[in-house]
């Protein structure tokens, strides 16, 4: 195990350590500003900073608005299309397990980038088809363009979760779900009754890391700024706060005090789910 913790330590630990070493310090100007900057001591004062900030503030409701949208419809997806494919017939099983998964395959840049064509008028074929039928719609639009950063990380994620689902069930022992089917239960009862209630821990797991991962949105939030999204600012995110305050307001402390205190968020975040998630296991 020796390797995994040198590996371990050389890139978590002491990155993590070195960010928290970053954020009680902050960048000061010497004399009347000839002298260029010097680091000066400032405790929990980038700490305070960040907290200070409405953006930032403001960006944690924006991600709890989008994880309470985005994970019941992604966990929801994959779920239901993992309990498909193990209905489905054995030949057809491969096939649909490609297609699915496909989409995570893609990049996520160029995953954004081919959504932002899709979603731009005059280039999109669908906006095209929506007009063609007496409709119309606003993927940018504030009240759209939540959704369409949804749609964008539900389709590249969906799949990927569908193989775990899937995955599980392969070991659900098959004499259980024939017993249920000769003692008259559908399949629709079965998925819900065995199926289900048997890959709880992978259910779970997939969970806590699509919490965790949905925390940290940068791509699709980034790519929809740049395309003019009114609604979504450069500080949308709080990755995109700690993208702003070190790679353009070159304020390395502020940045770091705000990694660390996402960083605490996601542990927090971590230990609720995984508590939740014990119960409900011990319920089923």
């Amino acid at each position: 195990m020796t390797p995994f913790f040198v590996l371990f330590g050389a890139v978590m630990v002491a990155p993590i350590g070195y960010a928290l070493w970053m954020s009680l310090f902050r960048e000061r100007s010497s004399g009347l500003g000839f002298g260029g900057t010097r680091r000066v001591f400032a405790g929990l004062g980038n700490y305070t900073t960040a907290l200070s900030d409405a953006g930032f503030r403001a960006s944690f409701a924006h991600i709890a608005l989008y994880c309470l949208l985005y994970i019941p419809v992604m966990i929801g997806g994959s779920l239901a299309l993992a309990l498909l494919v193990d209905s489905a017939l054995a030949r057809a099983r491969r096939f649909f397990q490609l297609a699915l998964f496909l989409p995570h395959a893609i990049p996520g840049l160029i995953a954004s980038i081919i959504w932002i064509y899709l979603y731009t008028p005059g280039l999109s074929p669908v906006l095209d088809w929506i007009q063609a039928a007496g409709g119309s719609w606003d993927f940018y639009a504030n009240d759209h363009v939540l959704l369409s950063m949804i749609n964008l990380s539900a389709w590249q994620w969906t799949g990927y979760n569908m193989v775990i689902f899937y995955a599980a069930l392969q070991a659900v022992p098959r004499e259980v779900i024939e017993a249920a089917v000769v003692d008259g239960a559908g399949a629709l009862r079965t998925a819900l009754r065995i199926k289900i209630p048997m890959i709880a821990s992978a259910i779970v797991m997939t969970v806590l890391f699509t919490c965790v991962g949905a925390i940290q949105i940068f791509t699709e939030p980034k790519v929809l700024n740049q395309r003019g999204a009114p609604s979504i600012d450069t500080e949308w995110s709080p990755t995109l706060f700690i993208w702003k305050a070190g790679f353009v307001q070159h304020d390395y402390g502020l940045a770091a005090a705000a990694s660390l205190m996402l960083a605490a968020l996601g542990i927090a975040l971590s230990f609720v789910v995984t508590r939740l998630g014990n119960r409900w296991k011990a319920a089923v």
